[in-house]
């Protein structure tokens, strides 16, 4: 049987682009242009335009693996400390649907699970079950560990994260083309962690 997978907060599926096709993924994006970009680059799956948070709740117990990437700039360090301490930025509001879904999963869903986000400007309200290339991963299932490529994010431009991300968008218009391949996880990264969803599976 194929399994099921739900990649919530989907962008462009920077973390889904080395899962292969041997599994059957429901990819959940707000944004419509960049949702259309995903069906282009991943035309198998099935793509719905929509709130990623509320189709969780819906729709948990129809898969196998779940894959939850929530917004993370009201959590991010660079925000904070640059933002709004160095150049005034409106202080917000920490987004808390992302400690809100790791708690829904921990308790609810009998698949396997993982939840993305940057290292924030303060002490995790969940503990992280592991840190890759300075982000923070919540799972229910063991993930080693290992180092990736690197790359300067904040000061690489479009040439270079294409390079980095092997996903290429020269001849794909989407709004803001830039900061939609910095929000890409690092595909291989996303490989690591969907194999290791497999053994535990």
């Amino acid at each position: 049987m194929m399994m099921k997978i739900l990649n919530l907060y989907a962008g462009i599926g920077g973390n889904r682009k080395k899962w292969g096709g041997s599994c059957q993924v429901t990819a959940i994006e707000i944004d419509e242009n960049i949702a259309n970009v995903y069906k282009k680059l991943h035309p198998k799956d099935t793509v719905v335009i929509g709130n990623a948070h509320e189709y969780l709740m819906e729709h948990y117990h129809e898969f196998d693996f779940i894959w939850s990437s929530p917004p993370c700039q009201t959590h991010s360090r660079m925000r904070q400390f640059l933002g709004v301490q160095c150049r005034g930025q409106k202080a917000v509001y920490p987004d808390m649907k992302l400690y809100q879904e790791i708690i829904f999963l921990k308790h609810n869903f009998k698949g396997k699970w993982v939840v993305e986000n940057v290292k924030p400007y303060y002490d995790p309200l969940v503990e992280p079950s592991f840190e890759l290339q300075r982000h923070l991963y919540w799972s229910n299932f063991n993930v080693e560990e290992i180092e990736f490529k690197k790359s300067q994010l904040r000061s690489a431009q479009i040439p270079h994260l294409q390079e980095y991300l092997g996903i290429d968008l020269t001849d794909i218009r989407v709004p803001n083309k830039r900061q939609v391949l910095r929000n890409c996880v690092l595909p291989e990264i996303g490989e690591h962690i969907f194999n290791e969803a497999l053994k535990a599976i």
